[in-house]
């Protein structure tokens, strides 16, 4: 395997968190892709991955390794499509599906710069935040926050953010802050009933571990509706910051328990399996993480400010 191959290959094993997901992404067998990742280390004379009973583990020169061979890889697909022309040509139609709230929040507010980057080509957006059959719904490119639960798709990871407690000043004035995990017990919670969600929860806080299971007598199928009622102080919820990036910047709602971590969210463009990926999608899914990319940029800068 090339070097270039082989650094697609490593990308697609962190993402996938595991060397049969990425084989199915790459419809190579496993033990190529195994035999692929040691190369490559022999390579770089570095372990970029920790191997355990629990998963693969980026190291800190594989999480550094990673970044840069990810932008390569962008800069080399985007380069391809600059001399093909495909950039400046794409037309037809493009259909994406989306969470809802995520798809509202970040991603339909830079619809007019994409648009206008591509004036032949038009947008269908689905907003759902169930796990749909993207064949069966004509879906070119899905955007989908959380864990993938269905490895053999093609999928590339486009952003990440920290999962917090999160509620309004008026919730937490009048049912009390919350000071450690096991008080979240005594309070109502906005039940978010889909995969990213569910009442029970392992937070951490260096080697120290507490699972709790919420209560709550909202539960709801849909981020938007974990939005509203967070909003009308019916409770505090377990939410991505994403989830409440506005409200957090302007304070009408604050993360508490902030000393203690959850897993985090992350963000996926995926496509539908057995059919290449379109340079339509694959522009779009580009366009969405150099979005996110800066923000996240934008506030590391604010953050550093303040």
């Amino acid at each position: 395997m090339d070097r270039f191959a082989a650094m697609d290959a490593f990308i697609r094993v962190v993402d996938a968190g595991s060397f049969s997901g990425a084989a199915k992404q790459l419809h190579m067998g496993q033990s190529a892709v195994s035999k692929a990742i040691v190369q490559l280390e022999e390579r770089l004379s570095v372990r970029l991955l920790l191997r355990s009973t629990r998963g693969l583990t980026p190291t800190e020169a594989g999480r550094d390794f990673y970044e840069r061979a990810k932008r390569s890889i962008q800069e080399a697909d985007g380069a391809e499509l600059a001399a093909r022309g495909a950039a400046a040509t794409l037309s037809g139609r493009l259909r994406v599906q989306m969470n809802v709230a995520f798809g509202r929040l970040h991603v339909t507010p830079h619809l007019l710069t994409f648009l206008a980057q591509h004036p032949a080509l038009d947008v269908d957006i689905v907003f759902d935040d169930r796990n749909i059959d993207l064949v069966g719904a004509g879906i070119d490119i899905g955007l989908r926050v959380g864990q993938l639960v269905n490895s053999a798709l093609t999928a590339r990871k486009i952003g990440q953010c920290e999962r917090r407690v999160i509620g309004t000043p008026s919730y937490f004035n009048a049912a009390g802050v919350p000071r450690i995990p096991a008080d979240l017990a005594t309070h109502q919670v906005i039940i978010y009933e889909q995969p990213l969600g569910g009442p029970t929860w392992t937070f951490r806080q260096g080697v120290a571990e507490a699972s709790v299971t919420l209560g709550g007598r909202v539960h709801l199928d849909t981020t938007v509706g974990v939005r509203s009622c967070v909003l009308a102080d019916l409770g505090l919820a377990i939410a991505s910051e994403w989830m409440f990036a506005p409200e957090l910047k302007a304070k009408t709602v604050k993360a508490v328990l902030t000393d203690w971590s959850l897993p985090p969210v992350e963000a996926w463009a995926i496509f539908p399996a057995g059919r290449q990926m379109s340079a339509k999608a694959r522009t779009f899914a580009s366009f969405i993480e150099s979005q996110m990319l800066n923000r996240d940029r934008f506030q590391q800068q604010m953050g550093a400010e303040n």
